[in-house]
């Protein structure tokens, strides 16, 4: 731990790497068990033995006593290591001229109090558990730039403790869901990612060509149909962490792969379903933080508790614009009120009715919802497997939750009738044909599964991604993926 700076520091340690194999110390052992964690150890009292292992973080080396700071999952410790106690030979042969910050090391000691109050221990054998062949990022600053923490995230993890507590924490938030899904009688089950049919959400999937079969196949863009097979076969609540992709457009909120809490609850209908999902976003943010007061990343504080305020479509649209999407039962005379009143959206020309009334939406009124809110009666032609309402045919019983812009659920009463159904599927089709990309395909095989009955069904889909980004204050889906697809450099 000599203090030159070579020009290729991995020449360096690649020497250094030679001379522990030379000196009989095997590099890379199979296990080393441990006694403590570095939290548990530091948290210990003085004269504890202790057998612990971590990275080397910091060290300062000195004549014949370092001091260095070891660092795990848990936390770090501050380590004394002198010639007297681990040999002459060791200390002055192996670990001043050996060891390197980044290396993976196993000490065996016992607790005690610096003169300064600090919990240290005292070393009385250092192991070899990892080699590191390139350095870490320069101590004092870690890794800060925002591309290099998403390409290199094992870098930002071992550097950035804000950065494992963000991940701890998705952790802890998803395994709170799954408590309250649980405990509700939900069983999570596991559904097909390569599809034959891109159904079960309006978007743009991932095709790919299966070998065996000889057929193209989707990445799965929603396990909504899947689900809902499983109920029709008698799964009354059922539910999945399910990894999503959709070939569209990417911003610092979407991503094209991304995690969806989905579920189904078969005699539910969509005032059961925003009573429950009130329940369990309001039981998994409490637990997980303590509150359901949120402080987001512009600074402001929202409480997900109580009863959230609800909404609908066309109110919210003609409160931010004056249009009535009401007045305007097709595509064309929509696309022209927006224009006379200078509203424009990407692709107007094309989308449908309901894709236009969805991203008139989106540019209009979403960005001003800070919420969390309920969002509820979408136009039919905006909701392809929600059940109608009964009382106003043209919208659909379903709502969203939305919050600081961000929609984080999509729920709605399930559309249970074969007829209706496939009426649906075949104007996706139609408006597929005319260059809707969005728009859903045909899919016989779920008409088939519908045909054979269901009960009333109600469902959810969550991003999981956006409600962690939200309740972690980050303001990039990215910074709460662990490994998120980038372009190569």
């Amino acid at each position: 731990m000599n203090a030159e700076t070579p020009v290729d520091q991995r020449e360096v340690r690649l020497a250094k790497l030679a001379r522990l194999r030379e000196s009989g110390i095997n590099p890379y052992p199979g296990r080393f068990p441990k006694t403590h964690k570095l939290a548990q150890a530091k948290g210990s009292e003085p004269g504890t033995k202790v057998t612990v292992a971590g990275r080397l973080m910091t060290a300062r080396v000195m004549g014949k006593l370092s001091f260095a700071t070891l660092g795990d999952e848990s936390g770090r410790v501050q380590v004394s290591v002198s010639q007297e106690d681990v040999g002459e030979t060791f200390y002055k042969e192996i670990w001043k001229k050996l060891i390197d910050l980044g290396d993976f090391l196993g000490i065996e000691g016992e607790m005690w109090i610096t003169k300064s109050g600090e919990s240290t221990i005292k070393a009385t054998k250092v192991t070899f558990l990892g080699k590191t062949l390139r350095p870490l990022p320069e101590k004092w600053h870690g890794l800060t730039d925002r591309e290099s923490c998403w390409r290199q995230r094992y870098l930002d993890l071992a550097m950035n403790e804000e950065t494992v507590e963000r991940f701890r924490f998705r952790s802890r938030f998803i395994t709170a869901l799954r408590r309250v899904l649980d405990g509700d009688g939900f069983h999570e089950i596991d559904t097909p990612i390569l599809t034959t049919k891109a159904s079960g959400a309006a978007a743009r999937p991932f095709k790919s060509w299966h070998n065996s079969l000889g057929m193209d196949v989707f990445l799965r863009i929603a396990p909504e149909t899947y689900l809902k097979r499983a109920v029709v076969g008698g799964m009354e609540r059922v539910y999945e962490m399910a990894r999503c992709f959709r070939n569209e457009g990417m911003d610092p909120s979407h991503l094209q792969d991304f995690t969806m809490l989905e579920w189904y609850a078969a005699y539910w209908d969509w005032t059961d379903n925003m009573a429950f999902t009130e329940r369990l976003l309001q039981s998994a943010i409490a637990e997980v933080t303590g509150s359901t007061k949120v402080v987001l990343s512009g600074g402001a504080e929202i409480d997900f508790g109580g009863h959230w305020p609800r909404v609908t479509f066309r109110d919210l649209i003609h409160a931010d614009t004056g249009l009535d999407i009401e007045k305007f039962p097709d595509a064309l005379g929509l696309r022209a009120e927006m224009r006379a009143r200078h509203i424009d959206v990407e692709e107007m020309d094309v989308l449908g009715r309901g894709n236009l009334i969805d991203a008139l939406y989106k540019k209009v009124s979403r960005p001003k919802l800070v919420g969390p809110v309920f969002l509820c009666e979408h136009p039919i032609d905006l909701s392809p497997l929600a059940r109608r309402n009964d009382d106003k045919p043209h919208l659909t019983d379903r709502f969203q939750v939305v919050v600081n812009g961000w929609e984080i659920v999509n729920a709605y009463s399930e559309l249970v009738d074969p007829i209706d159904q496939r009426e649906r599927f075949e104007e996706q089709a139609r408006l597929k044909a005319g260059g809707d990309q969005d728009a859903m395909d045909m899919d016989e095989d779920y008409l088939l599964a519908m045909e054979h009955g269901m009960p009333p069904i109600s469902g959810f889909g969550m991003g999981i991604d956006r409600i962690v980004a939200l309740l972690t204050r980050a303001e990039n889906l990215r910074d709460v993926v662990l490994f998120p697809l980038l372009r190569p450099n």
